[in-house]
Formats: structure tokens, sequence, C-alpha cells
């Protein structure tokens, strides 16, 4: 990867940076370069994490953020003038039932964290992506985002909301020096997100992954986020869906059982 050449392009900000995908993003872009911003909402989590990444020679601080707390991240954003890179990282799912029986509780925090989180972090940041002189947003999105499946309503939909965004946001900014990315992980083993999806249920969570051989890692998604993220200026990655050789589409997936 080709490091970024401007003081300010060189600010990181990862939300949801305490596991995950997350923290793998940080760790990759850290590695190349940039002085990675951590933010979460487990501070003991990112706090560890920054002095993994201190201790290997790299730039790193961390913030306890949640980002469905519009005052927590204004005053988060007061930190920055510039800002040359936001990974909007932060969200989830949340159960898998139907739509007859699913829990509104769910779909309503899936919404906030996965939509109006992401919101909440690029309206705060704009200014600051702005000022940098060539920005840099990326949304973590989900093939959810593109595509549905039984069971999956309120993640779906909240996926989808969060690709709305960002297809929106770059109409409407073309022209000013900030770029937007969206990544689209298929399946990804992780250690928590099926786990955190199936209330702490063990077996279910397994389930997800029963006979895939070889699921994403969150490594695997961090380097895809890096190497989009660290093309020349004039190139924007609006889109780029990744999933393992195993899955062809949302539903269609080869197991091996």
């Amino acid at each position: 990867m080709t490091a970024p050449s401007t003081p300010a392009s060189r600010i990181a900000v990862v939300t949801g940076a305490s596991s995950g995908i997350g923290a793998a993003t940080a760790r990759q872009l850290a590695a190349a370069g940039y002085r990675v911003v951590l933010t979460a909402r487990r501070k003991d989590r990112i706090e560890a994490l920054a002095e993994e990444l201190t201790a290997a020679g790299h730039q790193a601080t961390a913030y306890a953020l949640d980002v469905t707390d519009r005052a927590a991240v204004d005053e988060f954003a007061t930190a920055f003038r510039s800002v040359g890179v936001l990974v909007n990282n932060a969200g989830g799912a949340l159960g898998a039932d139907p739509v007859a029986t699913a829990d509104p509780a769910d779909w309503r925090l899936m919404y906030e964290t996965n939509v109006i989180g992401t919101l909440n972090v690029t309206q705060a940041l704009l200014p600051a992506l702005t000022a940098s002189g060539d920005g840099t947003v990326v949304v973590v999105s989900s093939t959810a985002g593109h595509g549905t499946y039984e069971g999956g309503a309120g993640y779906v939909a909240a996926k989808h909301g969060e690709h709305v965004l960002a297809e929106t946001l770059r109409l409407e900014i073309v022209g000013t020096p900030v770029r937007v990315i969206e990544v689209a992980p298929g399946m990804v083993r992780t250690e928590e997100f099926a786990l955190t999806r199936f209330g702490g249920d063990e077996e279910k969570a397994a389930k997800v992954y029963a006979g895939v051989a070889e699921p994403l890692t969150a490594e695997d998604v961090a380097d895809t986020i890096g190497w989009a993220v660290t093309r020349p200026s004039r190139v924007n990655i609006d889109l780029l869906v990744v999933r393992p050789r195993a899955q062809a589409s949302n539903t269609k997936i080869h197991r091996e059982l």
C-alpha cells in the first residue's frame, strides 16, 4: 500500500474498533502509516489496542464513544481540524426472527447503530474531512444491504439504509475533495458478530458457519478497506462486495456437512 502523503491525510478515525473488522482495520491502517483514532463503547478494549499499536511503533489514540449519542459525537469531533479517513464500522445485527414475530426494539437498535450512528459521525467529521483537502469516508455495510434473506429483515433494512446513505452522500458531495467508499462484506467469521446476534447462544452462532470451510476473516475485510483507502486520490472505489469463495449470494452457500 502507498502511505498517505500529507499530515491531515494521516489521521484515520475508525468506529467500532474494539473487535472484529474495526480492530483489524485499525491495525491495517496503522501499518500503512496512519495515525489511527480508535473509537468504541468498550474503553478497555480500544485502550489495549492503542497500547498494542503504540508498542509496535505506530501512532494510535483511544476514545470511548457511543456513535448513537449525537452530543458525544459532536464533542469528539471538536478535537479535529482535519481528518483524512473516517471508517464507519460500528454496527451489528440482533436476532433472526421473521417479520411476523421480530422484536421492534431490536430493529430500532439496529437502525440506530448502523444508520444513525454512521450519519452522526459522518456529519460531525465531514468539515474536517473536507478541510484535509483529500478526505475519504468509508462505510462498512454488508451484502445484506444489497439483497435479502429470510429471518434477516431487520438487519437487511438497516444495512440497506446504510448503503443508501453512502450512495446519496457521494452524489451530494461530488466536486469536494472527499470520496465515499462502501465495502460490503458477506460471511465473515469474527469472535462476536453471530454471538451478539443470537444473544450469546453459542450453538446458534456456530450454525451460521457450519460446514463452511473458510469464511472471510476480519483481516480479509480490513485488507480490502486498506486497499481501497490507499488508492490514488483520483480513484474512488464506489462499492466493493467481498464474499468467501463458498458464498455465491446471501442464501447460496456451499456447506460440507
